[in-house]
């Protein structure tokens, strides 16, 4: 009972922000491991990361997503993705949702992304619709950008902006979408090693550092740790690999408000561009 009155407080609480965003929308289970520092990650779920990432897709792929957190249900999270490699570049497409009935937030995503030269660059349209049960629905139109460009065979830097336009959600109190900006460096120190670190800057609050490490010590299986600080969170993180599928797993701790668990399955169809 308690949470579903903490809920309808947060309904009316987003009512009277004028449906201003609340849910995180970095997805995937890898980029999970890795704390979400994920400006240089490249996988079909760049479509919720760094669109810039579609780019290296050489396969069809799908995969679902399902993030919850067991100390508050209506804060769970899932998603699913979609990517097609053609022959000008990747598309891609993704939906998401954060809540239940009584409140929830959804994202239908569309992405395109290709290669030019050393950069992979990409752009994303989001329809982003908030509901709150007696109190009605909005929706918007959002537009995010990023880039990827790969300094050397072991060094790439990635940026994106997300709701580059700051679409406006309330006409009365000017309230506009959160823009984020997001700029990270990544390291494939071996074959075996890849190292991330990226600063996160939502214009309405500080700055909040994300670090995370990916060590596969072989084919098959894959292991990642990262932290953030401001505020502070500790990630863990695994993959699996067998034939054509991907099956990841991702566990936080928040310091202030519990642990996650998101767990990611994925196939990839032998088509390639």
């Amino acid at each position: 009972m308690c949470h579903y009155l903490l809920a309808l407080g947060m309904s009316m609480l987003w009512l009277s922000n004028s449906f201003a965003q609340s849910a995180p929308t970095l997805m995937g289970s890898r980029a999970g491991g890795l704390a979400y520092a994920s400006a240089c990650v490249t996988d079909e779920w760049s479509i919720f990361n760094n669109v810039a990432g579609l780019a290296k897709v050489d396969k069809t792929s799908a995969s679902f997503a399902y993030d919850t957190q067991p100390s508050f249900k209506p804060f769970n999270r899932m998603a699913a993705v979609f990517a097609v490699p053609v022959k000008f570049g990747v598309g891609g497409v993704g939906v998401f949702r954060f809540g239940d009935q009584l409140y929830n937030e959804q994202i239908f995503a569309v992405g395109f992304s290709n290669t030019f030269g050393l950069a992979s660059l990409g752009i994303k349209a989001n329809y982003v619709q908030y509901k709150a049960e007696g109190f009605g629905s909005k929706g918007v139109f959002s537009i995010s950008f990023g880039g990827i460009a790969k300094l050397t065979e072991k060094i790439s830097i990635g940026a994106h902006i997300v709701n580059l336009n700051q679409p406006k959600i309330s006409v009365i109190e000017n309230e506009k979408l959160p823009t984020v900006l997001i700029v990270g460096i990544g390291f494939q120190l071996t074959s075996q090693t890849f190292v991330t670190t990226e600063l996160e800057k939502d214009l309405n609050y500080p700055v909040k550092w994300k670090s995370g490490v990916e060590y596969q010590p072989l084919k098959k299986f894959i292991f990642r740790t990262g932290f953030n600080i401001n505020p502070s969170a500790a990630f863990f993180g695994f993959g699996f690999r067998p034939k054509k599928f991907k099956i990841d797993y991702a566990y936080q701790h928040h310091f202030n408000f519990g642990s996650r668990h998101q767990a990611t399955v994925g196939y990839q169809i032998n088509r390639k561009r």
